[in-house]
Parts: C-alpha cells; structure tokens; sequence
C-alpha cells in the first residue's frame, strides 16, 4: 500500500509548531496539536474550583498558543475554519493518542536535551513505520534518536520549516545515514507536493545550511558596520532591496528572529565547530550582550533594534541604548544605485565604490561569497541547495552562487586574492577547469559546477514541472506579441503567456488571446492561460485607460471595453476547454478572465479579487455580471435574493482580495471544483493536466448563454439603503457612495420596475455604461493617476 499523510500530530504549540500544524491544516490534514501541561493553577482557575487534572486546566497552555496562531499577521491558515482540522492535547494525557498518526512532528524548544526526552517517549507510541521529524534549526538530528528503536531510526530525519511555514516556501531535509531511501523521498514528495515546498537535502552538521550561513551573515555584518561607522538606519539602506535583499533587511529581520535567538545560535554555533576557519565570527559584539541584559530582544518584546511607537518607529541608539527617532540616510551612492535596474550591475557598481558604502558591502559580501563556497561539500554537496535556501528561506533576489556568476567570479577572486584572502577549494577548482561561472545556460539546459567531478553537471529536470523558458528554447512558440505569446505545452495544450508591463490586460494581449482561441479551437485540444512571472495579472493598463479619457475618446475607449467583454466570452464559449493558471496577484480583468474560464487552475496563494473600486470604476468585462450571477445562483428556491445581493454588492464594492484560494471559494471569485495547486512550480503542468480531464470528459461550453436573476428597483433600493447608511457613519466617502451606487444600478439590473431573469448582454452594457461614465469623472481619473504614480489608493 502506498504512503500517505491524513493525520499528523505536531507536538509543541509554539511560534513554530503551531503554524507548522496549520499549515498542514491547509493541505487537508487531520493535526492533533500537543503541548505540555500546566504545573500550577492560574488564581481565576483556583477560584472556579478547578484542578491540575482538570481538561481545561491542561489544555490552558496549548490552547492559548493555538488561540494566538489563530489571531497572528500574516495569517497560518488559509481561512479561519481551518483551524477545525487542528485538535489540541497535552503531553501528560494526550501523547499515546499519536499512535493514529501518520507523521508525527516534534517542534519543541530548540533544547537537545528536552527533544531527546520527548521522542524517547514518542518512540513508545508511534506505530512502527509512521514517519517522524523533528523541527530544528541545527541540533544533530542523528544524535536526537541515538538509542532508540531501529523502526524509530529507519522513519526519522530533520525537517526544518522556515517561518512563517505557510508562506515561506524552502525546507531543509536532513536525512541521517540510518534513514531508510523511500523515506526520504516520500517526504520530500510530500513537501512539495501537498505543502508547497521548495525542498533542499542538508547535511547532519550544526545549524545545517541556513542558519549557519545566516548567523555568519549576521554576525560579520554587526562587526563590519563598527569597523566602518555605519549607522543602523545606514545599514538597512544598504543592505535590503538595492543589494537584492527583502525590506526586512538586518536589523528588522534581527528583530523578527529574535536578539536573543541569535545570540543564542551564534554562541551554540560556536562551540559546535571548533575546525571552522571563520569560528570567531559567531563570537556576538558586546551591544548584542548589552541587548539581552535590557530586554531589547526583538518583536516578541515590543523593542529590539526597533520600537514601535505612536508617530512611528523608533531605533535604538547602540552607544546610550535609547530610542530616537530615524535618522536621515546620507550616503549619496543610494541614489545612483537606485537608477541600475539589473541586480548584477547594480552591485558591481556598489562593490566598486570606494567610499564607507562601497567598502562596507565589499567586505561582508566577499566574506560572506568565500564562507558560503567553503562550506561545500560540508553542509551540502550543491550549489543549487545554497542557492535555494537563500531565495526561498531568506526572500533573497538571487542565491549566493549566482550572485558572484553576476558580479564577476574571476575579477572578485583575483581581487579577494591582492587582498591576502585564500580562495576555497570549490573556487579553485572552478578556475582550474576553465570556467567563470558557476553555472552555464546552453538552450533550455541549465548547469551547475560540481566539485566532486570538477566539472559542470547538468541540472535535473524536476517531474511534474513545466519551464515556459525551457519551451521557448525548444522552438515551441507559435505566436508572439509585445504584450502575450502563444506555446505549445505538449499533448495537445497550448499556453498564453502574458509578458506585458506586470501582465496587464492590453489590446495586445486581446489580440493574442482571440488568436489563441482560434488556433485552440482550430488544431488543439484545449488552452491554459499562464505565465511564470510576479503575478497572473494586475488587470488593466490603467495608464491606456487614463490617457483615452483625459484626451475624451470615448468611442475608443467603448471598443476596449466591448473588446474585453467579447474577449472574456470567447474564453468562456470556446468549444475547447480553457483553464485559467492564476496565482499571486490576480486583479480586476485578469479575475474576469479567470471567472469566464472553464476551470480555473488556483495556486494556494492566491490573491484573487474585483479591485476596480479602488480606483473608482466597476468591473466593466463581465466581472459584475459573473459574481451576481453566482451569488443569485445561490438563492433557494422561494427565497429572498436581496441578502444575496448584497452579498455581491459587498464583494465588489469593497473591492475584496482573497488572501488563499480558499478564500476565493467561499467569495465565490472561484468555484468548489476549481482545483488548487500547493505548488506553483507545478501550476502550469497541473492546469494541462485539468485541461485533459476535461477533454477525456467530453467537454462542451456551455450550449446558450445564461439568463440572470435581477431584483429589480426593489434590489436598488436596499442597495441604496446600505450605500447611504455607510456614508453617514463615515465609513466612505461622498465619492465612495456616488461609485458604488453606479455599481448598485448595475447589480440591480438597472430601473426594472419588477424582479426578472435579463440576458447578459443585458448586464454587459450596463457594466459598459456605468465604466465610461465614472472614466469621465475627475475624481476618478485622480484615483487613477495616484494609484500609478504611488501604488497605492488614495480616497478622494
């Protein structure tokens, strides 16, 4: 019988083990959530008269934990009812209930000696052959299961999830030489697969890749900034975005981890690797010590290197250890970066610099690029593997590897050299062979420098993932536009892919998409629409539609609209089926699309959602038409639309945005049976796959186009009610009321004196006119404008 995950059981409920527990939830999964109980009564607990054996009182610790992983930003589940698949229990009574367990998770303290004791008690309950892991950042995973049963020892190895583990995607796996092979390739399976990991294999060393890496990072960065008189507000400019990092950067990043969390690692570190060449710079600086002694340990705490205040955040003062206000940033090479757009010529430009910026990042990045290739093939054997735990355990732009490939190998090694600096064994070897760069692109293949052979080996192909790259090289473009192109992904599906300016909807992307449904229709047997960029799509070219209506081309402006509507209703009456691939951002036309679509293929992570109101439209291309129509759908028989209505009204007209497909279903953006992808590595292959099922199936588009339930006046009214009473008590603006009630006229299904069933063209043309009117209003033409000027809504 094959291996499979429907109970989990995750022991230690918390910051970790608590969102590790939902986010299992997420994937389907039944968790039993434990933690230790209780040793004394609370004064409220002895005043109800409760005891120590009390289920209450035992469950008090977890629950409180579970309560607060419920309530946290950004959120572990996907929606609130997942927290139902989630039961919780307490070590004292609740561990041998682990034996129903399919995978069983230890996630307590990061204390060898408290996880030993643990799982030496799991290995009495588990059933023999249930996978077991523990989640640790770098304690021995060999030694935590020295001594126990060999069935223990078979089904057990390291799984180390990143916070927050729902949306950070790597995990390390650390396999012990016991570990039996199918185990470790069922869990990574399982990883990627069901809980949309990136899934890197560390090796049994102290703090396994990440971490080690990180606290080196960290810690050379903290002594680096003294020796040059930086600032910390200096050192956050220069070490996040501009160098390819996340705004986190160090310090908010510090605060986010934990100042005692790193001091406490960087100590553990070492005096666990006595042969490292760089051991002394996990030796924390003085101010790091200075902080633990006054509390200053991050957010858990309120005050780290930061503090939230009232008018602000402040930042600490590392000589006084007050707080102050940020000071202003003056390092004049910020701006100059800033103007590179590529990563790569950005830094070689900032590694250049002689000045404390440019001598500041030359020395911890070169640091940091020789302690990362000489920790191969100690931690990892590959590259690839540092390269991934950088971009998906750290957010970076681009891993370590191909990082030093864009700045240059052979001018930093020659440089690092004049410097008195050896150069690790892997980069030797590299410029023995002949090679500059630590990776090669020949078509679609891809490679990687080995240092075991010496030589560059190519990279595997990952099953059950397509590359649109890769069919570019292959010559498998059929058509192709400034603002879409059209490939064929194989067995008989094609794919348009958006490459406009953030995958907006444009004529040239109306274009390709009525040609993708001719070719589809013509020669193919069905059609995905998806790409591999940032998002599926932000909806329309706001700055097409600004410039038609300022200049009043109006006509032109009611052929896009109309060209959209018909565009949508292509997708949706193709004789062949068309799935939409959506994930990440999918606003406004690109969620219209993806609700005419046949299926929709959703990534986990999707931010679906009708977003026009924000800029003071409605959706004009049957997105208005298509949610009433779901919600009116709703309504039982002999039922009272209105409060479906305004269940559609709300949707729109608070521009909702999903947070997880999940969401989406129950906004009804997405249907029960659009099937979610956990991995987007694998959304494209698995829209093709949902493309086939519906060809095995027999599709057919729908035969005549659907009539839709209106309410009439009757609906406009109780719109109107709501729109008035949210204006009163402040909640919008005078404008805010005057476009939604242009979105209730359209919901309403216009002035129709009774309730009726209209057809959708009906709709359509009231979407069309209430889009062009508002188009027309300088308030929303200011909305617009601010949107594409500061990327954000401003409420006129």
């Amino acid at each position: 019988m094959s291996r499979t995950i429907r109970k989990a059981a995750v022991l230690g409920a918390g910051t970790m083990g608590a969102r590790i527990a939902a986010h299992l939830a997420n994937a389907g999964i039944d968790v039993r959530l434990l933690d230790i109980a209780p040793e004394s009564l609370t004064e409220a607990e002895a005043k109800q008269g409760l005891t120590l054996d009390s289920r209450q009182v035992r469950n008090r610790i977890v629950n409180q934990l579970f309560d607060a992983m419920q309530k946290s930003r950004p959120p572990a589940l996907y929606t609130p009812g997942h927290a139902q698949r989630i039961r919780t229990g307490n070590f004292s009574t609740d561990l041998a209930k682990i034996a129903d367990a399919d995978w069983i998770i230890e996630a307590v303290i990061e204390n060898f000696e408290a996880k030993r004791a643990l799982l030496t008690q799991v290995d009495r309950h588990r059933r023999p052959g249930t996978l077991v892991s523990s989640n640790t950042s770098g304690l021995p995973i060999a030694s935590l299961a020295e001594g126990l049963s060999k069935d223990f020892r078979e089904h057990w190895l390291g799984t180390h999830f990143f916070n927050p583990p729902r949306q950070m995607r790597l995990v390390e796996l650390i396999p012990t030489p016991e570990t039996k092979p199918e185990i470790i390739e069922f869990a990574r399976d399982f990883c990627d697969r069901h809980l949309g990991k990136v899934v890197v294999f560390a090796k049994d060393r102290p703090n396994f890749i990440a971490n080690r890496l990180f606290m080196f990072l960290l810690m050379d960065l903290l002594k680096t900034m003294q020796i040059h008189e930086l600032t910390i507000e200096e050192v956050e400019a220069l070490t996040g975005p501009l160098i390819g990092r996340p705004n986190t950067a160090t310090f908010r990043l510090a605060d986010f981890v934990g100042v005692d969390v790193c001091v406490f690692v960087s100590e553990n570190l070492y005096r666990l690797v006595p042969e490292d060449e760089k051991r002394d710079v996990f030796v924390p600086p003085a101010f790091l010590k200075q902080m633990l002694a006054k509390k200053l340990v991050g957010d858990k705490a309120g005050q780290g290197f930061f503090k939230k205040a009232k008018d602000g955040r402040l930042v600490l003062n590392l000589e006084t250890f007050e707080y102050g206000p940020a000071q202003p940033v003056n390092l004049p090479v910020l701006e100059t970066a800033k103007k590179i757009p590529d990563l790569g010529a950005r830094l070689r430009y900032l590694l250049s610099r002689d000045d404390r910026a440019g001598r500041f990042l030359w020395s911890t990045w070169s640091e940091l690029l020789l302690y990362s290739a000489a920790r191969i093939p100690e931690v990892t054997d590959h590259i690839a593997s540092v390269d991934a735990t950088m971009k998906h355990g750290f957010a970076w732009e681009r891993g370590l590897f191909e990082i030093w490939d864009a700045i240059g190998v052979m001018e930093t090694a020659g440089r690092m050299e004049a410097e008195g600096k050896a150069l690790p064994p892997l980069v030797q070897k590299l410029l023995r062979s002949g090679s500059t760069s630590f990776y090669k692109q020949e078509k679609d293949r891809r490679f990687y420098f080995d240092i075991a052979s010496g030589a560059h080996q190519r990279v595997a192909e990952q099953p059950g993932v397509i590359r649109l790259a890769a069919l570019r090289e292959r010559d498998r473009v059929l058509l192709s536009n400034p603002g879409a192109s059209l490939l064929d992904m194989g067995e008989g599906i094609l794919c348009l892919e958006f490459h406009s300016k953030a995958n907006s909807v444009d004529p040239a992307v109306l274009a390709m998409l009525r040609s993708a449904i001719e070719e589809t229709e013509a020669y193919y047997e069905g059609l995905v629409i998806g790409n591999q960029g940032a998002n599926f799509c932000v909806g329309a070219n706001l700055q097409y539609l600004l410039a038609l209506s300022r200049a009043g081309r109006w006509e032109e402006l009611r052929r896009a609209v109309q060209q959209m509507q018909q565009a949508c209703l292509a997708a949706r009456n193709c004789r062949k089926p068309v799935v939409a691939a959506v994930f990440h951002q999918t606003l406004a036309g690109g969620c219209e699309l993806a609700l005419h679509a046949a299926r929709v293929q959703a990534l986990a992570e999707t931010n679906i959602g009708l977003s026009e109101m924000v800029v003071g439209l409605v959706p004009p291309a049957g997105g208005t038409k298509e949610m009433l129509a779901r919600w009116m759908a709703a309504v039982p028989a002999g039922g009272d639309p209105i409060p479906y209505l305004k269940q559609a009204f709300e949707t729109i007209a608070m521009a909702k945005v999903s947070q997880s497909a999940a969401e989406a279903v129950e906004w009804r953006y997405l249907r029960p049976d659009d099937p979610v992808t956990m991995n987007r590595d694998r959304l494209l292959a698995d829209a093709r796959q949902t493309a086939l099922a519906l060809v095995r199936a027999g599709y057919a588009p729908p035969a005549i186009p659907p009539m839709i339930r209106v309410t009439g006046r009757a609906g406009l009214a109780a719109l109107q009610v709501s729109i008035y009473l949210m204006q009163q008590a402040g909640y919008i603006t005078a404008y805010d009321a005057h476009v939604a009630r242009r979105l209730a006229h359209v919901l309403a299904g216009g002035e129709l004196a009774n309730p009726v069933a209209v057809p959708e063209g009906y709709l359509l043309e009231l979407e069309c006119e209430a889009f062009l009117s508002l188009c027309g209003e300088p308030q929303t033409q200011e909305r617009i404008e601010y949107m594409l000027r500061y990327g954000k809504p401003w409420r006129n």
